[in-house]
């Protein structure tokens, strides 16, 4: 394609300020973090700090055990988190049933997810986690990462359902109506129609309660199942260091960090759609 003048000098200006933009982010972003490692590093209580949490011989030790926990964490995350959808979009669906006949089932629904997001997280670990295999019935599991995975699901699924319900009504009713008109039975327009525009609209705060669920499969080391908090907690009585605990953070950060690029990535591509940005 050929450029007028005009066109090449506003074509050359642009890039000229990015590349200035750059390296002025560059030298500030490195000089703001020489200054913050300068300052740390010099303050009084800096070798009793790093003698403390930032043992590299405890942490390097201790890396092997606090990493084959985070592969426990990592199965939960994943079978909870299929769970969680699932169970998510069954109560969302059944919330948004229209005609009295239904009025029992959007009762319970309703009810589920006052409970379920009422009830704080480390509770219902409490009451699943020791309450279930208390009762010594036949058939119900005793291994403490399924219950603590079951309590996740039930919790989180609660939430998810209100995501997913919000995302059902956002669509214009006009699209049940035109869903109807063609023939579509409830459920096919409901497959076909309503739940593709619902699920991508909701999709960047799904990401987020995604990314809160990732910090929260942690918690299922107060059941005993050694996760990563569990084996670094080990790590850390045995050698009296907090070190361990610092290396688990860190992991867990590695395995947050790409979900919340992907919810920045998603919120962005959605506003862009909907002309906010």
């Amino acid at each position: 394609m050929i450029l007028s003048p005009l066109a090449k000098e506003r074509g050359d200006y642009r890039r000229s300020r990015a590349r200035r933009s750059t390296l002025v982010a560059l030298a500030s972003t490195l000089v703001f973090t020489a200054a913050v490692v300068l300052g740390v590093t010099s303050a009084p209580g800096w070798p009793r700090v790093q003698e403390t949490f930032l043992d590299v011989r405890v942490g390097w030790e201790s890396l092997p055990a606090v990493a084959a926990g985070l592969w426990l964490n990592v199965r939960v995350l994943v079978v909870a988190e299929l769970g969680v959808l699932a169970l998510g979009l069954l109560i969302a669906v059944l919330r948004t049933l229209r005609g009295p006949v239904f009025f029992p089932l959007r009762a319970l629904a309703t009810g589920y997810v006052d409970l379920f997001r009422g009830v704080p997280l480390l509770i219902a670990l409490y009451l699943i986690g020791f309450g279930l295999p208390a009762l010594r019935l036949q058939g119900i599991p005793t291994d403490t990462a399924v219950l603590g995975t079951i309590t996740l699901i039930l919790i989180y699924s609660a939430y998810v359902a209100e995501v997913f319900r919000a995302g059902i009504e956002s669509v214009h009713p006009s699209q049940r109506a035109a869903a109807r008109s063609l023939g579509l039975s409830h459920r096919q327009s409901m497959r076909l129609v309503i739940l593709p525009q619902a699920v991508r609209r909701v999709l960047p705060p799904l990401l987020n309660d995604f990314v809160a669920l990732q910090k929260d499969v942690g918690l299922i080391s107060v059941l005993g199942a050694v996760d990563a908090i569990r084996a670094a907690q080990i790590a850390s009585a045995r050698t009296f260091d907090f070190t361990p605990y610092v290396v688990a953070a860190l992991l867990f950060v590695l395995l947050a960090v790409p979900t919340g690029r992907i919810a920045d990535v998603m919120a962005a591509r959605a506003a862009r759609r909907q002309g906010l940005a």
